[in-house]
């Protein structure tokens, strides 16, 4: 093998060329024989510099040192089947080709080695040029062969003398191959493995992949139950009948005790799917597989005793249409039967009759009762009493009551499961596109605690309407404008009440909404704990829904969350895709869809966000004296302004609009029912005096002047009404006006 280096050896200076073109010397410092190269080093700025060159490069520029047996054939073309002369001639024209080129670059000394060495190399050459004339024939015909052998020879050279680099590029390129192929082999068999018919099996596996790193650590009965003043938690409802048969995919994850993932499917622009895991932390996060008893566990049960020490309870039930709040405090169903004595009304009111028969509280002689009503459109109807209407006001000591409301006396559990059977079957429902049997009311069922006439405590229990209806307020329908106007109202005001609460803030925007107003005393007070149980669908049509109610119930509470609280497996938390932690700032600054999405018509706004009341005018329509003297307006206007990302100017004039217009609609129906009694009187007077007619000699001028009082208390009492009237009938069309400002943003399409 040494022998193909020739008469090159350590320390012999030879000619190289470098990259840019020029030729100077260098020292041969090593021979490497795996791949038939030297390695040399020259002197250049002072620097020492080398580089490693194949021996084919070197013979090129030094004949000299060439091996003897590869002097005769051109190392770079092979020579074609022609007589020797032209070979010869070839060889010297080679020669020529190379000379004058180190002649025009000299080298940095004088030693001239090269130079010398040339006109030696055609010395064993002038005897055999003559003499290849007499046999032609013999090499004519050993040529091709001989051409065949020099290629296959030159061909595995140049693969040996491949350099290193160029080897470990080619074995990446094989690896990444192989990869490849494996990689394709995988997908072939995970199709044949995966139905077909289901849609998003990507994000299936996707999903499955993320939760096999997780290491799970649910809620169980062993753990504290914490005291909270406010207490926020998540329940997590399985897949229904519904979702199963369109094969939708459950995109929510609950790894621990408190914490909830959401794996958002999205799209990037190259159209390649992936996931983006939104996380959420609260107090208690409940699974699917959790019953209702190991939900009031944590949520209602520690506030039972809260009423026994003269507190104020309330539990609420968030969360989208269909997504299990009837029936996380309503109980379990069976079809359209709803079992009662699972849900939380019925286990709160069990404990707190088996609470009264504890020693200390059965001296304090309390008496239970229980009453249940629901709110609809910012009306109060008592679901035990046929749905009568009922009447919200303060009275001088700025205490609300509920007018007309009633009391149920009960004696055990049983009373109060027939009292929620009577009020489920009266509450108003109605369709939507998530569920067929929509709650579209706020059902508020409280127990209280009364000693001697006076009141002890109070627990009150709502199931809140669907969160998706505060969407509405757009509709051509007004009645559903409405209903979507005060769900969206009561909801932003029972949020900010309940954040005044864990604050201890001076004021309390409790009057923006009738929600809020009726369970004032609930969020005043030292002595008053709430529980909010969000209720989330786990389907990935819904989760859209599902993020608003989890952005909703963050912001009641305001939670942070670090990568460390999600319970990864050791050694798998880089194997997947990111996950996303988030606290409330996160997402006012990086995701606008809330729990109120809307957009706001630049045209309609001016500098500093105020609507253009030249273009719309709304404002100047609305009744100056409500404006300027109404604390509901007051609170409303508060309560806008804690929530500007959610709150646009023109939601603000529309809410303005339907708060005055739900006002309106009660004194003209008060009025209404004024006139309709006076009336009955009218026609008692009127009645005398026709009888006083048929007499023979009656006062006729007595008769006139009584009949022409009459008239005119009518033209009086009928003008006042027809105004109102008409007044009414204007702010009606500035409520419509004022919705046609309001364009509802629609859930983002994958």
């Amino acid at each position: 093998m040494a022998s193909c280096f020739g008469k090159i050896v350590v320390g012999t200076y030879v000619e190289i060329k470098r990259s840019d073109g020029r030729i100077h010397q260098a020292m041969v410092t090593s021979l490497n024989e795996d791949n038939e190269s030297v390695t040399v080093e020259w002197i250049e700025n002072g620097d020492t510099k080398g580089k490693e060159i194949d021996l084919e490069s070197i013979f090129a520029l030094n004949a000299d040192v060439a091996p003897d047996e590869e002097m005769a054939p051109s190392p770079e073309t092979p020579p074609p089947p022609t007589p020797t002369s032209v070979k010869v001639n070839k060889i010297a024209r080679n020669r020529r080709t190379i000379a004058p080129t180190k002649n025009d670059t000299p080298s940095k000394d004088n030693r001239g080695i090269p130079t010398r060495a040339r006109p030696q190399q055609p010395q064993p050459e002038p005897a055999p040029a003559p003499a290849p004339a007499p046999p032609p024939p013999p090499p004519t015909s050993l040529q091709p062969t001989q051409l065949t052998q020099a290629q296959t020879q030159q061909q595995l050279q140049n693969a040996r003398r491949k350099s290193n680099c160029v080897k470990e590029v080619e074995k990446l390129q094989e690896k990444r191959e192989r990869r490849r192929i494996q990689q394709q082999e995988l997908r072939e068999k995970r199709a044949q493995e995966v139905d077909t018919t289901i849609p998003n099996y990507e994000i299936m596996y996707m999903i499955r992949d993320f939760r096999a790193s997780l290491d799970y650590r649910p809620l169980t009965t062993a753990d504290l139950i914490e005291e909270h003043k406010i207490c926020v938690c998540v329940r997590k409802r399985p897949l229904n009948k519904k979702e199963l048969a369109m094969k939708d995919l459950d995109v929510i994850t609950i790894p621990s005790k408190d914490v909830v993932m959401v794996h958002e499917p999205k799209q990037k622009v190259d159209l390649t799917r992936y996931l983006e895991n939104q996380t959420f932390r609260f107090d208690y996060a409940f699974d699917d597989s959790t019953a209702n008893e190991m939900v009031y566990r944590f949520t209602a049960r520690p506030l039972v005793e809260t009423i026994f020490e003269r507190g104020m309870a309330t539990c609420f039930a968030y969360g989208q249409t269909g997504s299990g709040k009837t029936h996380t405090m309503g109980g379990d169903f069976s079809g359209k039967n709803q079992d009662c004595s699972k849900g939380i009304y019925a286990l709160a009111a069990r404990d707190v009759f088996l609470m009264l028969k504890k020693p200390n509280y059965r001296k304090l002689d309390l008496q239970v009762y229980a009453t249940f009503f629901e709110i609809y459109s910012g009306k109060v109807f008592d679901l035990l009493n046929r749905k009568a209407k009922l009447r919200v006001l303060e009275d001088g000591k700025q205490q609300v009551q509920v007018v007309g409301l009633q009391e149920k006396d009960v004696k055990c559990t049983e009373d109060v499961l027939k009292l929620i059977e009577v009020g489920n079957s009266c509450r108003t429902s109605g369709q939507t596109s998530a569920n067929a049997h929509s709650s579209r009311s706020h059902a508020v069922f409280q127990i209280i605690l009364r000693r001697k006439g006076k009141m002890h405590g109070k627990f009150s229990l709502i199931d809140l309407a669907g969160n998706e209806r505060g969407a509405d307020t757009s509709s051509a329908d007004r009645q559903t404008r409405l209903e979507g106007a005060e769900i969206n109202k009561s909801l932003l005001a029972l949020k900010e009440c309940i954040r005044a609460l864990g604050r201890n803030k001076p004021h309390t925007p409790f009057r923006a909404s009738k929600l809020t107003q009726v369970l004032r005393d609930s969020f005043i007070g030292e002595n008053s704990r709430t529980c909010m149980i969000a209720t989330i669908s786990p389907g990935m049509t819904s989760c859209e829904n599902t993020l608003n109610t989890l952005r909703y119930a963050n912001r009641v509470k305001e939670f942070g969350i670090s990568p460390s609280d999600i319970p990864f497996s050791q050694g798998s938390r880089t194997d997947h895709s990111p996950t996303n932690t988030f606290d409330y700032d996160d997402f006012a600054a990086t995701s606008p869809s809330r729990v109120k999405e809307l957009t706001v018509d630049t045209n309609q706004v001016m500098e500093g966000g105020r609507p253009n009341i030249h273009a719309v005018n709304q404002l100047d329509l609305l009744d100056e004296e409500w404006l300027s003297m109404s604390p509901q307006r007051d609170d409303l206007k508060l309560l806008c302004e804690q929530n500007e990302e959610e709150v646009s100017p023109q939601l603000f004039t529309f809410h303005e609009a339907v708060s005055q217009l739900v006002e309106m609609e009660e004194q003209v129906l008060e009025d209404h029912r004024a006139v309709f009694q006076e009336s009955i009187r009218w026609l008692e007077d009127e009645k005398v005096l026709l009888e006083m007619t048929e007499e023979v000699d009656y006062d006729v001028e007595s008769y006139a002047t009584q009949l022409e009082q009459i008239l005119d208390q009518k033209i009086d009492i009928l003008t006042e009404l027809r105004d109102k009237v008409k007044s009414f009938r204007s702010t009606l069309q500035e409520e419509e006006q004022a919705s046609k400002q309001i364009n509802p943003k629609r859930p983002r399409a994958l």
